[in-house]
């Protein structure tokens, strides 16, 4: 039996709902293409926000309703920004910072469906998730520069995600590419046109693995971003696997693992990775 509640009904550009444990945000402005503007961007950083702090909610999935996942920008809040001065355009940008960096920065998996265009700022949304699937007719563009713009508040992830000789040529170009592209360059981590059915097996995964475990993992891959590895560096990851060891989490863990038996975070019947 599906158990779905629904999230703040009164948002106007977005869809919330949490779904036996998967927090599902969905773009909400088909007849738009679900074009970003300053509500659709608030909205969207309190559910992300909203979600973080549930502990019903073990997971966050991203997606769109309508024929596209997102047209980036939507034309009448450009329109907007052309008449803003620098301080209101700061302002704005830094709404549209936050949200980037809080699904960055979210303490649980995060997944990304992506049907169909997505364009500019959403192609940061895609980046910011840690899996992203994509069906066959999906396509990309960072069309910044045609307007005499830059994608810089979306870039950090971007240029995470696709690398920095590959960001140069499709934020320089401004040129669409297809979902095959997308894959080749680390957008998106599989194409199915069955998305929901694609996602399963992630969200089985994630309902599977400990809460804190994952967690720890996002801050760890995080802080290893710059690819250094020194004494600090030594240091941190030694000190990670040490405090988790001793944590609560990870002793009921290995406990679970010794005993043959199912740690107490797992919902699913699935036994131990290594269990006999």
């Amino acid at each position: 039996m599906t158990t779905m509640t629904k999230i703040n009904p009164s948002f106007e550009h977005i869809e919330c709902q949490l779904n036996q444990g998967v927090g599902e945000l969905i773009l909400d402005r088909a007849e738009k293409h679900n074009a970003f503007d300053e509500v659709m961007i608030a909205e969207m950083i309190t559910a992300i926000e909203a979600f973080a702090a549930d502990d019903a909610c073990q997971m966050l999935m991203l997606k769109a309703n309508g024929k596209n996942f997102s047209a980036g920008a939507d034309l009448n809040w450009m329109r907007k920004q052309a008449q803003m001065d620098f301080e209101q355009n700061l302002s704005d940008a830094n709404q549209l910072a936050k949200l980037m960096h809080v699904l960055d920065k979210f303490p649980k998996p995060t997944i990304a469906l992506v049907n169909g265009a997505a364009f500019g700022g959403a192609l940061g949304l895609i980046c910011c998730c840690d899996i992203a699937i994509a069906n066959s007719r999906a396509s990309f563009c960072l069309s910044e520069v045609k307007l005499g713009l830059i994608p810089a508040v979306i870039s950090p992830y971007v240029v995470r995600a696709m690398g920095n000789r590959q960001a140069r040529r499709y934020m320089l170009t401004a040129e669409r590419f297809d979902a095959q592209t997308a894959l080749s360059h680390q957008v998106i981590h599989e194409i199915n046109d069955d998305l929901e059915a694609a996602a399963k097996p992630f969200i089985d995964a994630f309902k599977a693995n400990s809460p804190q475990g994952m967690a720890w993992v996002k801050t760890l891959v995080a802080k290893l971003e710059d690819g250094v590895i020194d004494q600090n560096t030594l240091n941190y990851t030694s000190e990670q696997i040490a405090k988790i060891r001793v944590s609560d989490e990870g002793q009921e863990g290995l406990n679970a693992f010794f005993e043959k038996r199912m740690p107490n975070w797992q919902l699913s019947g699935n036994k131990p990775q290594g269990a006999k």
